[in-house]
C-alpha cells in the first residue's frame, strides 16, 4: 500500500522525460520535457473531477508535493472544493496585508505630487491620522463598511463639519484607490456612510479678526523686535498667508519684491503659481531687522529647529487675551480696502492673492496688478505704521482723497 501511495522518488521526478506520472491518490507530475514539469492533484468533488495545481516541480519537492496533495485531500474530505477554499484563503491573506492604513500610505505616495509642496505639510493626511486610521487604520479596506466609517466621524459632525468633510473626501479617494489595487471594495461605501451621517445644523465659523480700525494699535504693541513681534508686523503690512510668511528666505526678496514660491501658495487642483508681493517702506524695515534672527536664510526661525510655526503666533495673541487670530489680518486688509479705497474688486482680491473670474478670464489676464497693489499696500502701511486711536478717522478721510486705481487692460 505505501508503494501505491508513493510511486515516485526524487530521482525520477529529476529525469522523467515528457509524459504524466501517478504518485498515487491522486497525485501527478506532469512534465513537458526534462526541464518543465508541475505537479497536479485529481480529486473529486461532489461527483464532479477537479484538477489543483501543486506549483512546478523544480520549486516544489516531490516531499512538499506529497504534504500539499494530503492537505488538500483533508480538505475534500470535509466536503470542500480545494480550489476554492484555497482562492478563498488568498483573499484572506490578500485582505490581511491591505489593512485600511495600508492602502491610505499607498494613495497618499500616488498622489502627492499633485499636493501643494508635495504634500510635505502633512495636511492631506491629518484628518486621517487624527481622526480614522487610530480606529480603522487596521482593519482590512475589503471589509470596511458604512457603518464602520458612520460610527468613527459621526461625532465630528456637529463640531468638525469641515474636518469630517475632509475625512470622508480622502477615504473616497483611498477606496477608489483600493478599488484600482484589484482590491475586493464597495466603491459606494463612503457615499452610504454620508447617507447614514445625515445633516447637521453646524454652522461654519469664521475664522475671528481684529477690526481694521484696531490694528495700527496692535502694530504699535508690537515693539520688542523679537521674532515673534517681527513675524506678524509683516504679516499685517503685507497681507500674506502665514505659511508664505514663516517660510520666507532672503532669497524670496529682490529689492522691494517678494517672490512667493509656487509651493507655498494655497492652490486648488495643484495650479498655484509664484506670487509677487510688493514690499511698503513699512515692510523692507521688518525685513531688515529680522535678518539679525536669520538661520539658513529664513527670516523667522523657531527656537529649535526649522521656521516658525502657526501656533506661535496664534498663543501670542491669545496670551494678549484676543480672540482674533492671525490669518484675520488679511480680512482686517480687505475690509478696509473695501471701506476707505476705491480700488476695483480685482485689485483688491489680488491683494490676498485670490482668483476672480473664470478659467478663461484669467488666462488671458497675463497682469498681477503689481504696481496697483504697490500704491495699496504703501497706504495700508502708512495707516498702520502711523494712525492713532483717536486719530483714525483723520486718518480715513485723507485716504479717501486719494485717486481711485483703475483696472488696466493687462490682455
Amino acid at each position: 500500500m505505501a508503494r501505491e501511495l508513493n510511486k515516485l522518488s526524487a530521482v525520477m521526478v529529476k529525469q522523467a522525460i515528457a509524459g504524466k506520472y501517478a504518485d498515487g491518490l491522486g497525485l501527478w507530475l506532469v512534465k513537458a520535457d526534462r526541464r518543465t514539469g508541475k505537479w497536479v492533484l485529481r480529486v473529486v468533488v461532489h461527483g464532479r473531477r477537479r484538477e489543483m495545481g501543486l506549483g512546478s516541480f523544480t520549486d516544489v519537492s516531490l516531499k512538499e508535493a506529497r504534504d500539499e496533495a494530503e492537505k488538500w485531500r483533508a480538505v475534500v474530505r470535509s466536503g470542500h472544493d480545494p480550489i476554492k477554499e484555497r482562492e478563498r484563503q488568498r483573499r484572506e491573506q490578500q485582505k490581511n496585508l491591505h489593512t485600511l492604513a495600508d492602502v491610505a500610505d499607498d494613495c497618499f505616495e500616488a498622489i502627492k505630487a499633485t499636493l501643494k509642496g508635495d504634500g510635505s505639510a502633512g495636511r492631506w493626511m491629518s484628518p486621517l491620522t487624527h481622526h480614522v486610521l487610530p480606529k480603522l487604520g487596521k482593519v482590512p479596506v475589503a471589509d470596511l463598511d458604512q457603518v464602520d466609517i458612520r460610527n468613527t466621524l459621526r461625532p465630528l459632525r456637529d463640531t468638525k463639519r469641515e474636518t469630517m468633510e475632509k475625512a470622508l473626501g480622502r477615504l473616497n479617494i483611498i477606496v477608489r484607490h483600493a478599488a484600482a489595487l484589484g482590491l475586493d471594495v464597495d466603491i459606494q461605501v463612503v457615499d452610504k456612510a454620508k447617507a447614514l451621517i445625515g445633516a447637521s445644523q453646524y454652522q461654519p465659523k469664521h475664522i475671528p479678526a481684529l477690526p481694521w480700525r484696531d490694528v495700527p494699535t496692535f502694530y504699535a504693541s508690537l515693539d520688542d523686535a523679537s521674532v515673534t513681534h517681527l513675524a506678524l508686523r509683516l504679516l499685517i503690512l503685507t497681507g500674506v498667508r502665514s505659511r508664505p510668511l514663516r517660510f520666507l528666505h532672503i532669497d524670496h526678496i529682490d529689492g522691494d519684491v517678494w517672490t512667493v514660491p509656487a509651493d507655498l501658495m494655497k492652490s486648488r487642483k495643484g495650479k498655484a503659481e509664484d506670487f509677487r508681493v510688493p514690499l511698503s517702506p513699512g515692510a523692507l524695515a521688518v525685513i531688515d531687522k529680522s535678518k539679525r534672527h536669520a538661520r539658513d536664510g529664513y527670516l523667522f526661525p523657531s527656537a529649535r529647529t526649522g521656521v516658525i510655526s502657526d501656533m506661535t503666533m496664534s498663543k501670542f495673541m491669545e496670551r494678549r487675551g484676543l480672540e482674533a487670530r492671525p490669518h484675520g489680518f488679511r480680512s482686517a486688509l480687505r475690509t478696509w480696502l473695501a471701506e476707505c479705497t476705491e480700488a476695483p474688486h480685482e485689485i483688491a482680491e489680488a491683494c490676498l492673492a485670490h482668483k476672480t473670474g473664470s478659467e478663461v478670464v484669467n488666462a488671458y489676464r497675463r497682469t498681477d496688478y503689481l504696481d496697483e497693489r504697490r500704491r495699496l499696500l504703501d497706504r495700508w502701511g502708512h495707516y498702520v505704521t502711523t494712525a492713532k486711536d483717536e486719530g483714525a478717522s483723520e486718518t480715513e478721510a485723507s485716504i479717501s482723497n486719494v485717486v481711485p486705481l483703475r483696472v488696466g487692460a493687462g490682455a
